[in-house]
């Protein structure tokens, strides 16, 4: 059982002000009875709820993969910059999602959004150690030395890195560039750019392609986002998904 005011807002109805106003706008019925007090208790899974003569479909948990844009923050709100639920619907806005990690406010790709704290805490938790994939556009040639560095592991200074595959996948001397692919398992502030300024080398662009068993679709925009296939969330089952 559930309240009904607490109901709405996790169906993404607005805040409890909204809420409020919804109730006593008369738009609300449950079970065919017009309820305008929010504290009535009503079963999520069993009654019926109408909000403005529309069937409320209860979703306990969500899980968005999105293609993060440039420029979002990785958070859930900020007075001066734009997050990465400003991205999402409205309704989407109000059912207590929240990034998985943080991507740096100029990193692009893939992100899931949630509001299973297990989940992320499992995704997230150094003993699990779920690998993080990113594709990346280097200031320097990238060398073999490069790659046994960051396969040895790195002193940054606050944190010894674990070990890291670094896979060089063109090379420009000319214009001293080069395009690699690296697999972390920490995921620390900033670690990926860290690393290869240990090595004097620049990030100039960098877009997460994986993260533990999920995959940045080619077929996402960047700012865009969708559900987790059923497929999806079946390898995300493990790490505490509840569908």
């Amino acid at each position: 059982m559930m309240r009904l005011d607490k109901l709405l807002a996790n169906s993404g109805f607005g805040s409890r002000k909204e809420v409020k106003k919804l109730l006593s706008d008369k738009a609300v019925i449950v079970n065919g009875v017009l309820i305008k007090d929010g504290s009535v208790k009503v079963n999520e899974k069993q009654d019926q709820v109408l909000v403005h003569g529309e069937p409320l479909r209860y979703q306990a948990y969500y899980y968005l993969l999105m293609n993060k844009a440039a420029g979002r923050l990785s958070a859930t709100e900020d007075s001066h910059q734009p997050t990465v639920i400003d991205d999402l619907s409205l309704k989407l806005q109000n059912v207590g999602l929240f990034p998985v990690g943080r991507l740096d406010k100029d990193t692009t790709g893939l992100l899931l959004l949630t509001n299973n704290g297990n989940l992320a805490h499992q995704l997230l938790a150094p003993n699990k150690k779920v690998a993080k994939r990113y594709r990346a556009l280097i200031q320097g040639v990238v060398s073999n030395d490069d790659v046994d560095a960051f396969a040895k592991g790195m002193d940054l200074g606050d944190f010894i890195t674990q070990p890291a595959q670094l896979l060089i996948l063109q090379v420009n001397p000319e214009k001293e560039q080069s395009w690699i692919e690296v697999e972390i398992h920490e995921g620390k502030f900033h670690q990926v750019k860290r690393m290869f300024h240990k090595v004097d080398k620049e990030v100039l662009s960098l877009e997460r392609i994986q993260m533990g068993p999920l995959v940045l679709p080619t077929d996402l925009p960047r700012g865009h986002y969708r559900p987790l296939t059923p497929k999806e969330e079946e390898n995300l089952v493990a790490f505490g998904l509840i569908k």
